[in-house]
């Protein structure tokens, strides 16, 4: 068996959404002084290769703990999107050349190739976003979830997360932003998952999302 990783490290020095602050990894116990090693972490739910529920943008919506565990998991396809240059969207286009493959997955996972600029101030740029189509497209969909190596949804200058909102309006779907390594995914189907803490009454969590093959 294959397997790929698509998660990004938590770490202090790690890159997070403009306004928030960075994780706190602190020792709580050390062999030293008390004969093994605890962590204590904060960090806001948000942070690294995390998802959203609906919940995130609405009162009364779907929270993360509230899914059932095989919505974490299934078959997912990578759309390349690699090719966009900054500010150009994600189009129906990319979408059609996977035919049948992109209606059999349970997950859409959107390659810009943004994650090589993870780290730099470059990765909060004007990255690729799924256009109006894209997103009518994924809501007509049966899809448990999509997701992104860059780090959001909306473009970064969108403070009233547009596509957020329309995405978890009315659908239990997640979203999964900051991913990594989606090029060694390949372009046929393959199995994913993307288990986040459970969390009573989440509102997102970081994840560990996972590619593997047979």
């Amino acid at each position: 068996m294959k397997v790929i990783d698509l998660t990004q490290v938590i770490e202090s020095s790690m890159p997070v959404y403009p306004g928030t602050e960075p994780p706190i990894l602190e020792p709580a116990s050390t062999f030293e002084k008390d004969g093994y090693r605890e962590t204590r972490i904060s960090m806001f739910t948000h942070t690294g290769t995390h998802m959203d529920p609906p919940a995130h943008l609405y009162p009364g919506r779907t929270t993360l703990d509230a899914f059932p565990p095989e919505q974490f998991i299934g078959k997912a396809l990578v759309v390349d999107c690699s090719s966009l240059k900054e500010g150009e969207p994600i189009t129906m286009e990319h979408l059609l050349r996977y035919g049948a493959r992109a209606e059999q997955a349970d997950f859409l996972l959107f390659r810009t190739g943004w994650d090589v600029r993870w780290g730099t101030d470059a990765y909060f740029g004007d990255y690729p976003c799924i256009d109006d189509a894209v997103l009518d497209y994924i809501l007509a969909g049966s899809y448990k979830g999509i997701g992104f190596d860059v780090i959001g949804l909306d473009p970064i200058g969108d403070c009233n997360l547009t596509r957020h909102r329309k995405l978890f309006r009315s659908k239990d779907i997640v979203n999964i932003e900051n991913l990594c390594n989606l090029e060694l995914c390949g372009e046929d189907l393959f199995w994913f998952s993307c288990f986040p803490l459970k969390i009573l009454d989440c509102d997102g969590s970081p994840i560990r999302a996972v590619a593997w093959f047979d």
